[in-house]
Protein backbone atom coordinates (compact mmCIF):
# COMPACT_ATOMS: atom_id res chain seq x y z
CA UNK A 1 0.00 0.00 0.00
CA UNK A 2 1.33 3.00 -0.85
CA UNK A 3 2.43 5.94 1.81
CA UNK A 4 0.38 9.19 1.75
CA UNK A 5 2.14 11.57 0.14
CA UNK A 6 2.37 14.37 3.57
CA UNK A 7 4.25 10.99 5.52
CA UNK A 8 6.46 10.55 2.39
CA UNK A 9 7.49 14.37 2.42
CA UNK A 10 7.91 14.65 6.40
CA UNK A 11 9.64 11.22 6.23
CA UNK A 12 12.22 12.67 3.68
CA UNK A 13 12.62 16.23 5.60
CA UNK A 14 13.47 13.50 9.55
CA UNK A 15 16.13 11.87 6.84
CA UNK A 16 17.54 15.55 5.65
CA UNK A 17 17.39 16.25 9.04
CA UNK A 18 19.35 12.97 10.81
CA UNK A 19 16.12 12.00 12.77
CA UNK A 20 16.46 8.44 13.51
CA UNK A 21 13.16 7.52 14.66
CA UNK A 22 10.81 5.14 13.51
CA UNK A 23 7.30 6.60 11.58
CA UNK A 24 4.31 4.46 12.56
CA UNK A 25 0.45 5.02 10.83
CA UNK A 26 -1.85 4.32 13.92
CA UNK A 27 -5.82 3.51 13.49
CA UNK A 28 -7.41 6.34 12.58
CA UNK A 29 -9.59 6.01 15.48
CA UNK A 30 -6.86 7.36 17.50
CA UNK A 31 -6.79 11.07 17.61
CA UNK A 32 -6.13 12.07 21.16
CA UNK A 33 -2.67 11.97 22.91
CA UNK A 34 -3.91 9.52 25.55
CA UNK A 35 -5.38 7.20 22.35
CA UNK A 36 -2.21 7.54 21.13
CA UNK A 37 -0.23 6.68 23.79
CA UNK A 38 -2.76 3.95 24.93
CA UNK A 39 -2.05 2.48 21.24
CA UNK A 40 2.00 3.35 21.52
CA UNK A 41 2.38 1.59 24.71
CA UNK A 42 3.89 4.96 26.28
CA UNK A 43 2.34 7.54 29.17
CA UNK A 44 0.57 9.67 27.34
CA UNK A 45 3.24 12.44 28.71
CA UNK A 46 5.64 11.07 26.12
CA UNK A 47 3.43 12.17 23.20
CA UNK A 48 4.78 15.87 22.20
CA UNK A 49 1.45 17.53 21.01
CA UNK A 50 2.56 19.91 17.91
CA UNK A 51 0.03 23.07 18.88
CA UNK A 52 0.63 25.85 16.20
CA UNK A 53 -0.72 29.31 17.23
CA UNK A 54 -1.82 32.43 15.59
CA UNK A 55 0.52 35.19 17.29
CA UNK A 56 -0.56 38.91 15.48
CA UNK A 57 -0.54 36.77 12.16
CA UNK A 58 2.48 35.12 12.91
CA UNK A 59 2.67 31.78 13.63
CA UNK A 60 4.47 29.81 16.78
CA UNK A 61 4.58 26.49 17.36
CA UNK A 62 4.52 24.52 21.13
CA UNK A 63 5.34 21.24 21.83
CA UNK A 64 4.04 20.27 24.67
CA UNK A 65 3.47 16.84 26.87
CA UNK A 66 0.27 15.54 25.92
CA UNK A 67 -0.06 15.87 29.98
CA UNK A 68 -0.20 19.25 30.04
CA UNK A 69 -2.85 22.00 29.11
CA UNK A 70 -0.59 25.31 27.64
CA UNK A 71 -1.50 28.44 30.00
CA UNK A 72 -1.96 30.80 26.94
CA UNK A 73 -1.22 33.67 29.59
CA UNK A 74 1.57 32.34 31.08
CA UNK A 75 3.45 31.71 27.71
CA UNK A 76 2.32 34.75 26.09
CA UNK A 77 5.02 36.50 28.68
CA UNK A 78 7.68 35.00 26.02
CA UNK A 79 5.68 34.63 22.82
CA UNK A 80 3.44 37.64 22.59
CA UNK A 81 -0.40 37.37 22.36
CA UNK A 82 -1.39 33.95 21.41
CA UNK A 83 -4.93 32.92 19.35
CA UNK A 84 -5.97 29.65 18.78
CA UNK A 85 -5.05 29.38 14.73
CA UNK A 86 -7.72 28.31 12.52
CA UNK A 87 -7.38 25.54 9.80
CA UNK A 88 -6.35 27.71 7.47
CA UNK A 89 -3.41 29.46 8.82
CA UNK A 90 -2.15 25.80 9.99
CA UNK A 91 -2.06 24.23 6.55
CA UNK A 92 -0.83 27.71 5.63
CA UNK A 93 1.96 27.83 7.93
CA UNK A 94 2.58 24.06 7.97
CA UNK A 95 1.70 22.68 5.00
CA UNK A 96 -0.05 20.24 7.22
CA UNK A 97 -3.66 19.75 8.75
CA UNK A 98 -4.64 20.26 12.58
CA UNK A 99 -3.89 16.91 14.10
CA UNK A 100 -0.87 15.89 11.98
CA UNK A 101 1.08 18.75 12.62
CA UNK A 102 5.02 17.51 12.75
CA UNK A 103 7.64 19.33 14.67
CA UNK A 104 9.32 19.95 11.10
CA UNK A 105 8.54 19.62 7.61
CA UNK A 106 6.87 23.18 7.44
CA UNK A 107 7.36 25.20 3.87
CA UNK A 108 9.36 27.96 6.00
CA UNK A 109 11.00 27.73 9.77
CA UNK A 110 8.06 28.32 12.29
CA UNK A 111 9.56 29.81 16.09
CA UNK A 112 8.96 26.84 18.04
CA UNK A 113 9.01 26.10 21.74
CA UNK A 114 9.23 23.08 23.77
CA UNK A 115 7.82 21.65 27.24
CA UNK A 116 10.73 21.13 29.20
CA UNK A 117 8.61 18.10 30.88
CA UNK A 118 9.36 16.43 27.23
CA UNK A 119 13.08 15.34 28.56
CA UNK A 120 11.90 13.16 31.64
CA UNK A 121 11.01 10.47 28.31
CA UNK A 122 13.45 8.52 26.77
CA UNK A 123 11.62 7.86 23.92
CA UNK A 124 9.10 11.32 22.38
CA UNK A 125 6.44 10.26 20.18
CA UNK A 126 5.20 13.05 17.97
CA UNK A 127 2.98 14.12 14.56
CA UNK A 128 4.74 13.00 11.48
CA UNK A 129 2.67 15.40 9.08
CA UNK A 130 -0.36 13.36 8.74
CA UNK A 131 -2.97 12.79 11.56
CA UNK A 132 -2.66 9.01 11.60
CA UNK A 133 1.13 8.91 11.47
CA UNK A 134 3.47 9.76 14.55
CA UNK A 135 7.35 8.68 14.78
CA UNK A 136 9.54 8.44 17.96
CA UNK A 137 12.32 10.81 18.67
CA UNK A 138 14.04 12.07 21.86
CA UNK A 139 14.05 14.97 23.40
CA UNK A 140 17.38 16.22 22.57
CA UNK A 141 17.09 15.50 18.57
CA UNK A 142 13.73 17.23 18.53
CA UNK A 143 15.41 20.23 19.74
CA UNK A 144 18.23 19.95 17.37
CA UNK A 145 15.89 19.56 14.67
CA UNK A 146 13.71 22.49 15.30
CA UNK A 147 15.86 24.63 17.25
CA UNK A 148 13.12 25.07 19.87
CA UNK A 149 13.47 27.23 23.06
CA UNK A 150 12.87 25.55 26.06
CA UNK A 151 9.67 27.42 27.76
CA UNK A 152 7.20 25.95 30.85
CA UNK A 153 4.20 25.51 29.33
CA UNK A 154 1.93 24.84 32.43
Amino acid sequence: MAEHPSIEKFRAVLTEQGGTGEIVVLPDSVHTAALAAEALGCEVGAIANSLLFDSAGSPVLILTSGAHRVDTVKVEATTGPLKRAEPDFVRHHTGQVIGGVSPIAHPAPVPTYIDPWLRKHDVVWAAAGHPAAVFSTTYDELVTMTGATELEVE
